[in-house]
């Protein structure tokens, strides 16, 4: 257990944003050259992809960071984990929709999140293609630029979009079943490519919610401190391995969130 001690909060998250709209900005110059850009297939599936242009702004986000806090850890998509014992840990996504990304499709973003004592407390999600910032956490609100953020108060599925996603071999075949379910309940889905820009979007009330059979940390811990000063609810992703690992991912405004859960059953909090 780590000693309480002040942190300076403030900093982190004026740095979160400022980094994450440099990189942003970095990655837009790339992705207009992206047919330049060296592409790598990892772990044998066709859609997990890795560029040049994610591992250059993951160096470049890592070290502002750790130039200005060397005392915090570290979990990158890129280049792994450090000092996992350190009270903060920051959890970046250098590219969020290198698919994407690679193939002139607008809905890719910068992933900046920070867990202070394993909690979601900071978050930075930069969309250069649309000029917007999603960025808050705890003490901060939510906030879209300079517009307040706020979950759906639908109650129910057939009010709006939920984002859907599967990916991953684990989970993946519960994904078929849980769409049925959803049309058979009038409800219909959105998949965009990005889980960050999803979960911001549920905590701005565009989407209702957003399911995935197993995302990444580095895909949501930003998202997540966007959740939770928007009012919206998660289900216990950082359980377990989550954070390095991974996890099912649920989040959703209150009046649809138990509507899905139920959808998806027990898969969905199962060890």
């Amino acid at each position: 257990m780590h000693a309480t001690q002040p942190l300076d909060l403030s900093s982190r998250y004026q740095l979160a944003c400022q980094l994450a709209r440099e990189a942003a900005q970095r990655g837009l110059r790339l992705y207009r050259q992206r047919d330049q850009l060296a592409v790598e297939h990892k772990g044998g599936f066709s859609q997990d992809v890795v560029s040049a242009a994610d591992r250059e702004l993951e160096v470049f986000i890592k070290a502002e960071l750790m130039k200005l806090f060397p005392e915090d850890g570290f979990v990158g998509e890129e280049t792994g984990a450090q000092r996992l014992d350190a009270r903060c840990i920051w959890v970046i996504d250098p590219i969020d929709g290198t698919a994407c990304f690679l193939h002139g499709l607008h809905n890719w973003c910068v992933s900046i999140g920070l867990l202070v004592d394993g909690v979601p407390a900071i978050g930075a999600v930069a969309d250069p293609n649309h000029d917007e910032l999603f960025h808050g956490g705890r003490g901060f609100g939510a906030w879209v630029n300079e517009q307040p953020l706020r979950v759906s108060e639908a109650q129910d599925l057939r009010a709006g979009l939920l984002g859907v996603g599967t990916f991953y071999a684990e989970g993946k075949q519960h994904f078929m079943p849980f769409l049925g379910k959803l049309l058979d309940a009038g409800g219909m889905f959105l998949r965009n490519g990005s889980g960050a820009l999803m979960t911001a979007y549920v905590a701005a009330g565009r989407l209702l919610g957003y399911y995935e059979t197993c995302l990444k940390s580095w895909d949501c811990v930003a998202g997540l401190a966007l959740l939770a000063e928007s009012g919206g609810r998660c289900n216990n992703f950082l359980r377990g391995e989550g954070l390095l690992k991974g996890n099912p991912y649920l989040v959703a405004c209150p009046g649809v969130y138990e509507q899905v859960a139920e959808m998806i059953g027990p898969s969905l909090d199962a060890d």
